[in-house]
């Protein structure tokens, strides 16, 4: 994974992102991780007719508050908001229309 591609060891609170205007994509995994790894190109598929979307990538694992606050279990685990509020989830996409079908609400 590159470093362009890194999931950031510096997570927002849940208070700023449940503050976020308009739709985001949370995704929380970890660089070591085979199947974030993997996934990768599926969510650049699936988020590239989508360039105007916020997409936070945001490291995970214990005793990291975000991803327990959204009960994050597995990874790659995306979470879609509009205007803070989840209104879908994605959890170990196997491909781009796993996580297109879950734009739908957005």
């Amino acid at each position: 994974m590159s470093a362009a591609t890194a999931y950031s060891p510096k997570a927002p609170t849940r208070a700023e992102v449940d503050a976020l205007p308009g739709a985001t994509v949370v995704e929380f995994g970890a660089n070591w991780c085979g199947y974030c790894q993997g996934a990768q190109a599926s969510i650049a598929k699936a988020l590239g007719p989508h360039a105007g979307l916020r997409h936070l990538r945001i490291e995970d694992g214990p005793g990291r508050p975000l991803g327990r606050s959204f009960k994050v279990k597995l990874w790659p685990t995306l979470v879609l908001l509009r205007d803070g509020a989840e209104v879908a989830r994605v959890v170990r996409p196997r491909s781009a229309a796993d996580i297109e079908d879950a734009f739908a609400p957005l």
